[in-house]
């Protein structure tokens, strides 16, 4: 993946296209000025969605190492984690109810999503990863000092504090490395 060099073009304010092609491979930069979420990438791991997250353990084709996770969006508004058309497929989800209060997850194969959870509502606008018109929050307090993703809207998700609002930029990925990513 040469998602290290499209970090560093997002850090020298390359243009970003305004629509990533629908099945196009890409990864997902945190925007948050004056933070150090500015320009995190987004990994995919425990059945989360992180900045600064415990290692992906993903298994990739051809025994890569990626540090990041690699998405694309399908004609129905669903995001999956780039697998390069191998099964089992990783779809993510959001769960917006009282009880999810926005966390986002993926699950593995036909395994279903938690109750009120949605799958669908995904789009990329202007550049960015919205969920049903949503940005995201990134949450600090998870182990070796993680913020996992959730969609804007909870004040403290999940019992959360100090969340920080970030736009999810979206940047191509020309030669993508499917993975299958940690279940646990």
């Amino acid at each position: 993946m040469q998602f290290k060099t499209l970090a560093i073009a997002a850090s020298s304010a390359a243009a970003v296209s305004a629509q990533t092609p629908i099945g196009q491979t890409f990864g997902v930069l945190s925007i948050a000025s004056g933070t150090k979420l500015q320009y995190a990438g987004w990994s995919a791991s425990s059945r989360g969605i992180f900045n600064y997250g415990p290692a992906q353990d993903a298994s990739c084709d051809k025994g890569a190492k990626e540090e990041y996770a690699t998405f694309h969006l399908n004609d129905k508004s669903e995001l999956f984690l780039f697998n390069n058309g191998q099964n089992p497929p990783q779809q993510l989800y959001v769960d917006r109810s009282g009880m999810g209060q926005g966390i986002m997850g993926y699950t593995t194969g036909v395994e279903p999503t938690p109750r009120n959870a949605e799958r669908t509502g995904f789009s990329i606008e202007n550049g960015h990863l919205q969920f049903d018109g949503n940005d995201f929050q990134a949450c600090p307090g998870y182990a070796d000092g993680a913020y996992k993703i959730w969609v804007a809207g909870a004040t403290n998700p999940g019992g959360n504090s100090n969340c920080t609002a970030v736009a999810a930029r979206v940047q191509t990925i020309s030669e993508p490395v499917g993975c299958l990513y940690q279940q646990q």
